[in-house]
Order: structure tokens, then C-alpha cells, then sequence
């Protein structure tokens, strides 16, 4: 999925009228992933999955490391640990 920054929110468009994003805030090198958002008619297909993965892109392209904040980013990459050469722990 091709994905979007706006200020600082990285967003995927499902629709005409909807859009799944993540919020973040970066501190030097560091992407804070602050909070997740998939509308509720979206939800359960991967869409957020894909908002990790397009912050990953995102963050390599932009020589950053990820620091999951929100409680969805935290499980997912506890659960994907084969990401973690850019995760850092909050």
C-alpha cells in the first residue's frame, strides 16, 4: 500500500473517504510512533500491519530508528521481532 505523510501523521488512503494513520514525533533520530488509527469498517483486514510496515519504509529511507509508543505499535513489534535492528524500547 502506497502511503502518505501529512505534517506528522503517515497515512494510507483504503477510500474515498477514509484514511488509516499513524501519528509519530521524532526527537533526533528517533520516530516515536504515538498512536495508530484504522477506520472500524477496515479493521481485521491488515491494515494496520501495513502501517508498520510503511512506518518501517518510512523510517529507513529516513536513517531513524522507531520507538513504538502506542500500545498497538508495541505488540506488533514485539511480535515481528525480526524488526528489531531499528526498534528501541520507550
Amino acid at each position: 500500500m502506497e502511503y502518505n505523510i501529512r505534517g506528522n501523521a503517515l497515512t494510507i488512503r483504503l477510500d474515498e473517504k477514509h484514511l488509516a494513520s499513524v501519528v509519530f514525533h521524532k526527537e533526533g533520530n528517533r520516530m516515536y510512533l504515538d498512536s495508530t488509527f484504522t477506520p472500524e469498517e477496515y479493521r481485521g483486514r491488515g491494515i494496520g500491519s501495513e502501517l508498520m510496515k510503511s512506518s518501517m519504509d518510512y523510517a529507513k529511507k529516513n536513517s531513524l530508528l522507531i520507538v513504538p509508543v502506542c500500545s498497538f505499535a508495541v505488540e506488533y513489534f514485539r511480535k515481528h521481532r525480526e524488526y528489531s535492528p531499528i526498534i528501541v524500547k520507550s
